[in-house]
């Protein structure tokens, strides 16, 4: 095992970094692992992502610890012109203060938490655009709620602002040589580690944590709970921090200027503007329902009319049929015509949708059965469906492909 030199807590970003390549390792066919005597890239673990950045220009695509070993993972094409010796790291570190302030500001919430509502955070994630705690749904609850309503979110939000204008100092503790059992610690440290690092951010939380973390709160500058949701067994809270709240209220803002110009109202009113405007569509949504209805209806009654000097009887003994293309109709308005007419008349509909390529066939005597009467034709024009003796749907893979079924079925 090859014993790598952490440097990344103490790395502030923007700055190249001189370390050793130690060895070349290949991992799979896809990725070649660099072992360093140094590094300030930080490996996955603890819920934080691994870093990102270069190595000697080469893109890092991610950052693990294996076995004890931090292992630099770089694509195995890109790797051909390293070699063990002196390296230039590059961390991107827009990247890493994002995942830093994050880290922070996940503490401070789930300690927050905590102490108002008595629920204890069990695991987190820190995702490239949201951030996750799920929290434990155990009896021991504070004052505030059972639940995480939106007024308890909006108290548990609001003593985090405060905490972050307050601007409490975030301090480090290593155990040993200090002593752990001195520190209320939120969660219980792991196991087997020669030295536990814990994470106090002053009057608000203790926490054991190998991730990175600010120097003070204000440092995270804001804090966003986005939501809370049941998620096995447990509740889920989504979070945001730092600049993702100017990027995510800078967004928010565009949409409300666009709804705002587009509704006509205040963009502080735009969402009661939403809810009206969705109000009025969904009466013009009725009422053009019931005009189509109606439209069908008095469709239906004028192909109706064309069986009246139809025969008794079509081939086979069958009802006689009306075979109709409905310009300029979808599929839809063909059903609707065909289920209206199909009560008038006890004729076989064939109505046709030149605009979808599609038709269906129906019929309201009982005992007549549509595909005896479109069966031969819709094969022979390679048509793909199904149906029952009283209605058949189908489609064509062109336009052509429907004029010839429509022809052949006029022809019978």
């Amino acid at each position: 095992m090859i014993e790598t030199r952490r440097d990344y807590y103490d790395y502030t970003g923007g700055e190249t970094y001189a370390a050793e390549i130690v060895e070349l390792r290949p991992v799979d066919g896809d990725r070649t692992a660099l072992i360093l005597d140094r590094t300030v890239f930080y490996p996955e673990g603890g819920g934080q992502p691994g870093d990102r950045g270069f190595i000697n220009g080469v893109p890092l695509l991610d950052v693990q610890e294996k076995g004890g070993e931090i292992l630099h993972l770089v694509s195995a094409s890109s790797s051909v012109p390293l070699s063990p010796g002196p390296a230039e790291l590059l961390p991107d570190a827009r990247r890493r203060r994002d995942f830093t302030v994050s880290h922070t500001a996940q503490h401070l919430l789930s300690g927050t938490l905590l102490r108002l509502t008595g629920r204890p955070t069990v695991s987190m994630h820190l995702g490239d655009e949201i951030c996750t705690i799920d929290v434990d749904t155990g009896e021991n609850r504070a004052p505030l709620g059972s639940e995480l309503s939106a007024g308890v979110l909006d108290a548990v939000e609001d003593a985090v602002a405060a905490a972050i204008e307050e601007n409490h100092p975030v301090v480090i503790h290593l155990c040993p040589p200090e002593d752990l059992k001195r520190f209320p610690l939120r969660k219980i440290p792991p196991q087997g580690e020669e030295v536990i690092r814990v994470v106090e951010i002053e009057g608000h939380d203790f926490s054991p944590c190998c991730g990175t973390h600010v120097k003070s709160t204000g440092e995270i500058g804001m804090l966003r709970i986005l939501g809370a949701e049941k998620y096995k067994g447990m509740i889920r809270a989504s979070f945001i921090a730092g600049r993702r709240c100017l990027y995510d209220s800078r967004a928010l803002r565009r949409n409300a200027d666009i709804i705002s110009r587009a509704l006509k109202v205040p963009a502080a009113e735009t969402g009661r503007g939403v809810l009206d405007y969705m109000e009025k569509s969904a009466a013009v949504e009725k009422r053009l329902k019931e005009l189509e209805e109606w439209a069908a209806a008095v469709r239906a009654e004028a192909l109706v009319k064309q069986a009246a000097g139809l025969p008794a009887s079509g081939p086979e003994g069958n009802p006689p049929v009306i075979v109709e293309s409905l310009s300029g109709a979808g599929i839809d308005e063909v059903l609707r015509v065909g289920r209206a007419a199909q009560k008038l008349t006890g004729a076989v509909l064939v109505l046709a949708s030149e605009k979808d390529c599609k038709f269906a066939a129906f019929c309201g005597d009982k005992g007549a059965d549509v595909r005896v009467v479109v069966k031969n034709a819709f094969e022979a024009a390679g048509g793909r469906g199904g149906g029952g003796p009283s209605f058949f749907q189908g489609s064509f893979p062109s336009a052509e492909a429907l004029a010839g079924f429509i022809a052949a079925i006029k022809g019978r």
